[in-house]
């Protein structure tokens, strides 16, 4: 399955910036060269949630296991170009799962483990699966009988069930795949995976990405990231999306790293991986590193003298998170930003030393990688803009873009350039001006009497409030004015929530214009996010339009 057209793969080739590698090509040289190498490893309370105990798999175990279930796809019928629904959660029978159905030249398509029988079924529309690989429970839920009626003529089959992991592969698999490799030869253009957009804005969309997508992402990860040859890597977000397939999978794959898997989140097993498994690099989410940074007497408690940098995004960041982190522990923090579409671009101390410039800003992608371009446009009239300050749409192109959504007319999706129009608002920034500062969604933005205000950037500064441990805004209908703000939080255990006046005198004091503070509070137990972490906003002011202010 190829979606790239001749001239693109052919200039991207030329560039240097695509080449011939895949997924488990890369895993064949590793095993050639490090076959007792640790590839893979399951969290160690692996067992509570699939009722599995962990695995430890080196690089020639995962190549075995990974041939073992190559050849039993084949005798489901999946070969070159089938599509395969995949739900799971982080374990080594997610990975496994990759490199087979790259050894086949089929097509996986990841989704988080929490979509039930509405959002599979919606995605298997689209996708049109030939079969869905699940698990049979995840803690205690049958999970794989969801998929076997919300995917009408669909074959279903299950780790737990059906499938089970095998270190060792016989004969008559390796001869199998074999078989079936040589009449299919690889291809590092072909199609690997169909990630599905977040679905912040509304019904999620597939991306189809090839290996030379990924590895071009990967690349890019590894500069700003530091990654070297054989170094521990703690991943704890779902191998579904850009975070965890671009930052960790195909990384791991071309650095040879052990890959130390992690999801759903819980710190304290968290910490005590970074530590137990010696972890050179790792990413979390931006709650979990304030935390962090306001309690030194917990990341005192353990060993994380391995750790060279920690990664984070999907959120704007805390400056003083940043400064903390970077002098007081030693421990710098990479900011991200990228998208299963194929955005990429980071912040580190080499290109933003200053943590407020990290915490904000992105060097503009021409300045760091090859093959990325970028443009910021009027979202209305798609005209370039090009002077400082001034919001508009980001547009992103090159090596590690993807073609199209998949089943999609794509009308409008690229600007006339054939640069991915991302939705994202940002603003040309810096001195000189060679950044970008994320200012929002070009459909999140709320629109105060014709004032037009960035709900991420209350956001990050809310998050910082004593007391405070999750905050987001979102709009209220106002009859006057349009829409007016409202102030999200989740009090700290054991903390009073804080009154309205506390909070805009907080953001005052904060430098924030007056015609930004909110006009409403609302206090949550925690706040609505899509499985990538990302705070689903509409949810939002549709969950405090049906409670009372606790401080108009």
């Amino acid at each position: 399955m190829k979606t790239s057209s001749r001239e693109r793969i052919d200039d991207l080739t030329a560039s240097g910036a695509w080449g011939d590698e895949t997924l488990h090509g890369l895993l064949a040289q590793w095993c050639r060269r490090e076959p007792n190498r640790l590839a893979v490893a399951d969290q160690p309370n692996c067992e509570e949630l699939t009722g599995n105990p962990p695995h430890r798999l080196t690089f020639a175990e995962l190549d075995n296991a990974s041939d073992n279930l190559a050849a039993e796809l084949l005798s489901h019928s999946i070969g070159a170009d089938s599509r395969v629904l995949v739900q799971l959660p982080n374990t080594c029978e997610l990975v496994v799962c990759y490199y087979a159905l790259s050894k086949l030249g089929a097509v996986i398509s990841p989704v988080p483990v929490q979509y039930r029988a509405h959002e599979l079924g919606s995605m298997a529309t689209t996708l049109s699966p030939d079969l869905f690989i699940g698990i049979h429970r995840l803690r205690g839920e049958p999970l794989a009988e969801l998929a076997d009626d919300a995917i009408e003529g669909c074959p279903t089959i299950a780790f737990g069930r059906e499938l089970a992991l095998q270190r060792q592969a016989g004969d008559s698999a390796k001869a199998a795949l074999e078989k079936h490799r040589s009449q299919h030869p690889d291809d590092a253009n072909n199609i690997i995976s169909i990630c599905w957009t977040s679905g912040t804005t509304g019904t999620p969309k597939g991306v189809p990405r090839s290996h030379n997508m990924w590895l071009a992402t990967a690349r890019s990860t590894i500069d700003a990231g530091d990654y070297r040859e054989g170094d521990a890597l703690l991943n704890p977000f779902p191998l579904v999306n850009m975070a965890a397939v671009g930052g960790f999978l195909y990384p791991a794959a071309l650095q040879g790293c052990s890959l130390v898997l992690h999801h759903p989140l819980e710190p304290a097993i968290y910490l005590q991986q970074l530590s137990i498994e010696a972890i050179n690099f790792s990413i979390a989410p931006p709650a979990l590193l304030n935390q962090l940074a306001k309690d030194s007497a917990l990341w005192q408690k353990f060993d994380f003298g391995s750790l060279r940098a920690i990664g984070s995004g999907s959120a704007p960041l805390s400056p003083e998170m940043i400064a903390t982190f970077d002098h007081d522990y030693g421990v710098p923090v990479v900011n991200f930003y990228g998208s299963n579409e194929g955005i990429s671009l980071f912040a580190t101390p080499a290109n933003a030393a200053d943590p407020g410039v990290r915490a904000t800003m992105f060097p503009r992608a021409e300045s760091t990688a090859k093959a990325l371009y970028s443009q910021v446009i009027d979202p209305d009239s798609g005209k370039p803009i090009t002077e400082a300050n001034s919001p508009g749409e980001l547009c992103f192109g090159g090596a590690t873009v993807f073609d199209g959504y998949l089943g999609h007319s794509n009308e409008g999706a690229f600007n006339e350039q054939g640069l991915f129009r991302t939705g994202d608002l940002v603003e040309i920034c810096g001195d000189p001006p060679d950044y970008y500062r994320i200012v929002g969604r070009c459909k999140d933005i709320i629109n105060r009497g014709g004032m037009k205000i960035s709900p991420s950037e209350l956001d990050v500064i809310l998050e910082a409030f004593p007391g405070v441990a999750e905050a987001a805004v979102c709009p209220y209908p106002d009859d006057r004015l349009g829409e007016k703000i409202c102030a999200c939080v989740v009090p700290a255990n054991g903390e009073a929530p804080p009154t309205l006046a506390e909070v805009c005198q907080y953001l005052n004091d904060n430098g924030l214009a007056r015609f930004k503070l909110p006009e409403r509070i609302a206090q949550l137990e925690k706040l609505p996010r899509n499985p990538m972490g990302k705070v689903l906003r509409g949810e939002l002011a549709q969950q405090i339009s049906t409670q009372e202010s606790i401080d108009d």
